[in-house]
């Protein structure tokens, strides 16, 4: 099936013929994640929805294809074992996030069955925005988090091996905005008028010896 899907992409980019629309594009889908502090408390996320976004681990890439990679689901059921131990918003001094009654109610905890090395950070990238982007897809949104207070995790949690990120997966109360900017501005995110900011480095910036 995957291989029909690729021949026919060919054959279009050949032809010069446009290419079928998706329900989200690649762009679209990367536009729309964004790293969300404050979430609809009135939606619980389900473990099946969980359960899905893991599950694109099986199909991305990992370091000699080692898979150390872990992953505990956490639902509303068990959310307290987790909200008093984690950091959010670092970036934003003087404001205490979430604020009430926008916290997360489910988590996926991303451990490794070794000590890690630069290959599992690798890992971990690659993992933690494919299950972003399967979220964003499915309509929620999250946060990935590394500041957290391990040991505590571990024991409430009882978790079998070190958890490396903790991402929080809900329905953004949120709203975010991509702000261009020049790679000499300042890059830190901030908020105004109720609106988060995310400046983004213009392509032409990124771009070297063009």
């Amino acid at each position: 099936m995957a291989d029909n899907y690729l021949e026919k992409r060919m054959e279009q980019y050949r032809s010069g013929a446009p290419a079928a629309k998706h329900r989200e594009g690649l762009a679209g889908l990367l536009a729309k994640n964004r790293s969300t502090r404050g979430y609809d408390s009135s939606f619980v996320v389900r473990k099946d929805q969980l359960r899905r976004i893991v599950s694109v681990n099986t199909l991305v890439a990992s370091a000699r294809n080692r898979q150390v990679l872990r992953f505990r689901i956490v639902t509303s059921e068990e959310a307290h074992k987790v909200l008093p131990y984690i950091k959010m918003g670092s970036g934003l001094p003087g404001i205490n996030l979430p604020l009430p009654g926008t916290e997360p109610n489910a988590f996926i905890v991303v451990c490794s069955t070794i000590e890690p090395r630069p290959s599992t950070y690798v890992d971990l990238g690659i993992s933690v925005q494919s299950m972003l982007l399967q979220a964003t897809e499915i309509g929620l949104n999250g946060l990935c988090m590394m500041a957290f207070e391990k040991d505590a995790l571990i024991s409430d949690l009882e978790l079998p091996f070190d958890p490396l990120a903790v991402v929080a997966i809900g329905r953004s109360a949120e709203k975010h905005k991509l702000v261009e900017i020049s790679a000499d501005d300042p890059h830190g995110y901030y908020r105004e008028g109720g609106v988060h900011y995310v400046p983004k480095v213009r392509l032409e910036e990124l771009l070297i010896g063009e």
